[in-house]
């Protein structure tokens, strides 16, 4: 794996952070250990290059935490049509199954199979693709992810919060805050076109290849890359990958995503970057960021559109990308679903105060999840069992959008809900459906049937 290395001495112990050290996972302990020696030597020695991590991604312990981790994420079957639940015959299936996936690669014959491409609803309306590989590559990939990952996170700078272990969308939006509440009120609020679909292969292989040497690890991340796609439900014959993207829906995407953008951090704030001639700041969630300053003048722009154009090789989409001035009047700023406005203080002082709450489209969104619940395909469900999907649904979109100030939000949500439910309760029968004498529909809906308000 490493070589033998100096007793640490006191100058050179590290931070650890709590991803590696508590063990919140559940993983086998050797594991748990291998990942936290991996995340010291890697924090230790920057410029040190892994050359001996094949042999521990086969390790049974490793495939076995790795199954695990699919099982709980759950998901549809790849191309070859397996599903968990097919797996999880028997103990012996199950045991067969990773040892068959642990032998292949200890010889390496190991070759991942085509992707299953299918189209899902972006959250901005339209659609977008998701790869979804068989049972048997989202386990390696699992492993593969579960040893590289601590030696890239000794790397990632605190400005990246998405897909990384104990980091949120919460805490993105916290730093946000802080940083407003600074003065850094002008804010670059940028937009990649396709970014998972357009990162160049061999600019991201040179940037595994900073800190990974071993040939049997970069050659499974250059199948992975290059795995054919097939349409949902195989119709057609794959087609090659082109030299560009890592599909969204692989294990290993994000990591490999974000190792990506980790450059653009980086190179942010070196010498000649925003964070040193503009004071700037950039919180980056997967491949959505904000840079944000006192002023946001030709500098930054030039700078971003020279750096993830010009050195990375991607595109900015201009149409989505925007300036905000949260100074201005009536000026807004949507981040990761939330909405940044200065409003005027509602008790009458002479001064606004930052609000924060779900944005319009959120909201839309969510409304429309509601229609989509309750309407005419769902006469046929028992109204306990619509309630209870109801308020499971409705439980996850208040549980995200509680930072700041969401209860006018939460109230416009509760009125629409209550009067979709009305209506659907009407139309399931001819015989007209009403709640008893003397009882409201706020009290047959809350209290009789169960519906929970936000």
């Amino acid at each position: 794996m490493v070589a033998h290395s100096k007793p640490t001495t006191e100058k050179e112990r590290v931070e650890i952070p709590e991803a590696f050290m508590v063990n919140h996972k559940g993983l086998p302990e050797p594991l748990f250990k291998l990942r936290k020696k991996l995340y010291i030597k890697a924090k230790q020695e920057p410029k040190f290059r892994f050359y001996a991590l094949y042999d521990r991604i086969y390790r049974q312990d490793v495939l076995a935490a790795a199954w695990a981790q699919v099982v709980f994420n759950n998901g549809s079957p790849g191309v070859d049509g397996v599903s968990i639940k097919a797996i999880q015959t028997s103990p012996e299936h199950e045991a067969a199954f990773l040892e068959e996936i642990h032998q292949a690669l200890k010889e390496k014959r190991y070759r991942p199979q085509a992707v299953r491409r299918v189209m899902i609803e972006k959250a901005n309306g339209g659609e977008r693709p998701l790869g979804i590989p068989t049972l048997r590559d989202r386990v390696v990939q699992t492993a593969t992810k579960l040893i590289l990952e601590p030696i890239f996170e000794a790397d990632f700078l605190d400005t990246s919060y998405g897909f990384r272990p104990k980091r949120s969308a919460h805490q993105a939006l916290g730093a946000i805050t802080d940083q407003l509440r600074q003065g850094r009120t002008a804010i670059y609020d940028a937009d990649l076109k396709a970014y998972f679909d357009t990162i160049p292969h061999d600019k991201l292989m040179a940037c595994v290849e900073m800190r990974i040497t071993d040939r049997g690890v970069l050659k499974l991340i250059r199948q992975w890359l290059k795995a054919p796609i097939e349409e949902d439900g195989g119709k057609g014959k794959p087609g090659q990958r082109k030299r560009e993207g890592t599909p969204q829906g692989g294990v290993i995407s994000p990591l490999l995503a974000n190792l990506y953008l980790h450059w653009f951090d980086k190179r942010f704030h070196q010498q000649g970057g925003p964070a040193q001639f503009a004071n700037a700041k950039i919180i980056r969630y997967a491949d959505d960021f904000v840079i944000m300053a006192r002023f946001i003048g030709t500098g930054i722009t030039d700078w971003v559109e020279a750096t993830a154009e010009g050195w990375m090789g991607l595109s900015i989409n201009r149409k989505k990308t925007k300036i905000v001035n949260l100074r201005e009047p009536q000026a807004v700023l949507n981040f990761l679903g939330y909405s940044y406005r200065y409003d005027k203080d509602l008790q009458g002082r002479d001064h606004r105060y930052l609000n924060l709450f779900p944005s319009k489209e959120s909201c839309a969104r969510r409304r429309e999840k509601v229609r989509q619940k309750l309407c005419s395909k769902t006469s046929h469900v028992p109204i306990p069992e619509l309630i209870k999907q109801l308020n499971h649904q409705l439980k996850g979109w208040a549980c995200y959008f509680s930072e700041g100030y969401p209860r006018k939000s939460y109230r416009e949500m509760n009125s629409f809900v209550r009067q979709r439910l009305i209506n659907h309760l009407k139309r399931r029968s001819q015989r007209p459906y009403r709640p008893r004498k003397g009882e409201t529909w706020y009290q047959h809906l809350h209290g009789k049937l169960g519906l929970v308000p936000l």
